[in-house]
This record gives C-alpha cells, sequence and structure tokens, in this order.
C-alpha cells in the first residue's frame, strides 16, 4: 500500500488552477498527506462562504472531504508556524540550488511547498526552505504540471 507513515503536509501556494487543486487533493489522498494548506490566492475546496467550488470538487473526486486543509492567507507566517513545530520545508522547483528529487530522503515532519503554475515561488520564500527539489527534464519542455510533478516526488519520498 502507497499511504505513508511519514508526517507530510502539503503548501499548495498562489496556484490558480482549480483543477490543479482538486488533482492535488487526489494525491495526497493517495499517498497520506496528513494536510493541505492553501495559500495566497490557491483557491479551496469551499468558498469563503461555505459553498463547494465546483471545479476543485470535479477533480478531487471526494478526496477534499478526506484530507484535511485550512486556508491559510500568509505563507510567511504558516512557514514560521511549521518551522516552530520542526517541520523541515521542501520546495518543488527549478532553482539553480535545486537537488534532483530522487536525493531527498525525509525522515521528520516534512512541509513540500509547490507555487503558481507560471511564476513558481518567490526566491524570499526559496530562502526560507531547508531544501529544494527538481525534477530533471529531458524532453524539449522546460516543467511538467504541477500536480503532477508533486505526484511523481510525493511517491518517491514514501518508496
Amino acid at each position: 500500500m502507497a499511504r505513508t507513515d511519514k508526517e507530510i503536509c502539503l503548501i499548495l501556494h498562489n496556484l490558480r488552477s482549480a483543477q490543479n487543486v482538486g488533482a492535488l487533493f487526489r494525491v495526497a489522498d493517495a499517498v497520506g498527506v496528513k494536510k493541505i494548506y492553501l495559500t495566497g490566492y490557491t483557491p479551496a475546496p469551499l468558498d469563503r462562504f461555505g459553498w463547494v467550488n465546483r471545479a476543485v470538487a470535479k477533480t478531487a473526486l471526494g478526496a477534499e472531504n478526506y484530507v484535511a486543509w485550512e486556508k491559510f492567507q500568509s505563507v510567511s507566517k504558516l512557514i514560521s508556524k511549521l518551522k516552530a513545530n520542526s517541520y523541515k520545508l521542501i520546495a518543488l522547483e527549478q532553482s539553480p540550488n535545486s537537488i534532483d528529487y530522487r536525493k531527498v530522503k525525509i525522515n521528520s515532519p516534512t512541509a513540500i511547498i509547490v507555487g503558481n503554475e507560471v511564476r513558481g515561488l518567490n526566491p524570499s520564500i526559496l530562502k526560507r526552505c531547508d531544501t529544494i527539489a527538481e525534477i530533471p527534464m529531458r524532453g524539449k519542455k522546460e516543467s511538467l504540471n504541477v500536480a503532477i510533478a508533486t505526484g511523481i516526488f510525493l511517491f518517491q519520498l514514501i518508496s
């Protein structure tokens, strides 16, 4: 079974696509992610009025009901909170300081942060990360969809 006993949470920062958010809820459920934090303008399964976000729900297929989540406006405050609770922070991002994702091993509570589908993560966020992991690309395109890349990385982490 792929579910993990490792304590992993996921931070989705400034994602614009509700479909990506829904797909990430499915991946998080499959892997056993403890909690998803939705920061910045990332769409949530429920809006501020408590209405279901149909685009998230359509892609999540119910996983949004099983994975704990929290809307947290300030990613900086969230990072501080998690670090104060002994979480290691790993960014999944292309960067001159990144390492191959297959070399990343975890043995303590870990938060994986992914960013905007076009712009990625701000350098100020990357500076606060303990590790920056990258999936090497062999084709002509420079990156994968955020939900696909995160799924690959999470399954690698728990193997």
